[in-house]
């Protein structure tokens, strides 16, 4: 029997390296076919995994409950299994350089348990060269083993939408690679046992890796274009969304909206794409000017809020303005490289200390990468601007009677900021509201 036959039979185990919000739905994908075991070296995480609690609400508490994951915080766990799936985050640096020690660590640790006959699949994001550049050195240092003799490797890039229960694991066209056809055969076999739409088989692994890092610089620079659209429009007068809407009655318009491009993918990946061109003697010119735009939005969001509390006769220093929203986006309670945060400490420049509100994020995370806390809805009063940032199911709710009961009924203009154009604007523009969206 080869490997894949004896993890459907059950004699093998699968091990998944990274419980987050992509680890752990492919970690319970699995378990619903084959023996599971998932380690995160988080052991807090893994106390409330083994508890039936879903910090990531990815899938919820009753089907943790339900899964036979087996969680563990113990690497020698990961002993058992031949068939590895590490699903780390790969984050930047400050200087927007890639950040490679969580694909180290998870490397290293791996290595230490691996044993001979295993297949390990890396998902994380990376740019090409990084699996078998990086990656398999580790392993082979810290293993004592020989890759393409004792183990095999491949790559098989994330694409789960944290938050998105449309696009998931089981829905979405998976890329597989392999360093050979037998390795290839087998990573496209196993994950053929729960991704219903089916794999496609990269022609190798560089391939795969870049088609990954692609799919969000793709993305990021549409979203880059839209936003500096947003801006000329902004100076013209002209309202963006419906300057889109008209364009988008053409069938070959893309509908690509303005926005804060935040998360750990699109805010993120474009930089290992540019880093590996930088490496090969080339200057990124397209992709790093997207970044540029991207970036310099939460500062133009909050120069934008300033400027109508201006317009609204409103002392700027000091002005009572909330902010509702702050995760990365819409009903994800993920906070990492949100860009919410450059509005925070931009308005900070003009002597405003906001108040933040979201019901839906991980305040402890929020607290612990940012220093901020997140107040109650009921704390939302009086206020001199408000900014929704984000189009949580529990913002778009919100009606004009509500909105309006959380300004300082003693101002004689409201300034309302919507980031993401969730209200209807002809509500609000030409009464006693100074409307803006991007």
């Amino acid at each position: 029997m080869d490997l894949y036959e004896k993890i459907v039979a059950g004699q093998e185990k699968l091990s998944l390296v990274g419980l987050g919000y992509v680890g752990m739905p492919i970690a319970v994908a699995f378990a619903r076919k084959i023996p599971v075991i998932g380690y995160d070296l988080n052991a807090e995480k893994i106390r409330l995994y083994q508890s039936g609690v879903d910090p990531t609400r990815e899938v919820g508490d009753e089907v943790i409950r339900q899964t036979k994951v087996e969680f563990t915080s113990d690497e020698t766990k990961l002993r058992e299994a031949k068939f590895h799936i590490v699903a780390v985050p790969t984050p930047v640096n400050d200087d927007h350089t890639p950040d490679l020690s969580p694909v180290e660590g998870a490397s290293r640790i791996l290595g230490r348990n691996l044993t001979k006959g295993s297949v390990v699949v890396f998902e994380s994001t990376v740019y090409p060269g990084v699996t078998e550049e990086i990656c398999v050195p580790i392993l082979e240092k810290e293993s004592g083993l020989v890759c393409g003799r004792d183990f095999k490797i491949g790559y098989s890039p994330e694409r789960i939408n944290p938050g998105d229960k449309v696009h998931r694991l089981e829905t979405i066209t998976k890329i597989v690679s392999g360093m050979d056809e037998e390795t290839l055969d087998t990573v496209a076999k196993i994950y053929e046992l729960v991704v219903e739409a089916g794999v496609y088989r990269a022609e190798s692994i560089q391939v795969a890796e870049a088609a990954k890092v692609i799919e969000n610089s793709q993305r990021d620079i549409n979203i880059a274009f839209m936003n500096e659209l947003s801006i000329i429009f902004n100076k013209m007068g002209i309202d963006t969304q419906s300057v889109l809407k008209a364009a988008g009655t053409k069938w070959n318009f893309l509908p690509f909206f303005p926005g804060l491009v935040g998360g750990h993918c699109i805010g993120v990946d474009p930089y290992y794409l540019t880093y590996r061109a930088e490496q090969m003697g080339y200057h990124s010119q397209v992709i790093l000017a997207g970044r540029r735009i991207n970036d310099d939005m939460g500062k133009y969001v909050a120069e934008n809020v300033v400027k109508n509390l201006i317009r609204a006769d409103v002392a700027v220093k000091h002005a009572r303005v909330a902010i509702l929203g702050f995760t990365f986006k819409e009903n994800c309670p993920d906070t990492r490289n949100t860009k919410v945060i450059d509005i925070v400490k931009e308005l900070r420049e003009y002597g405003i200390e906001p108040l933040i509100v979201d019901e839906t994020a991980d305040r402890d995370e929020a607290k612990r990468l940012y220093g901020v806390e997140l107040a109650d809805r009921s704390a939302v009063k009086d206020v001199d601007a408000l900014v929704i940032a984000v189009a949580h199911k529990e913002f778009l709710g919100l009606d004009q009677a509500a909105i309006r009961g959380f300004f300082n009924p003693d101002n004689t203009k409201k300034v309302l900021v919507d980031v993401k154009g969730i209200l209807d604007r002809k509500e609000w523009i030409g009464q006693d509201c100074l409307y803006w969206r991007l």
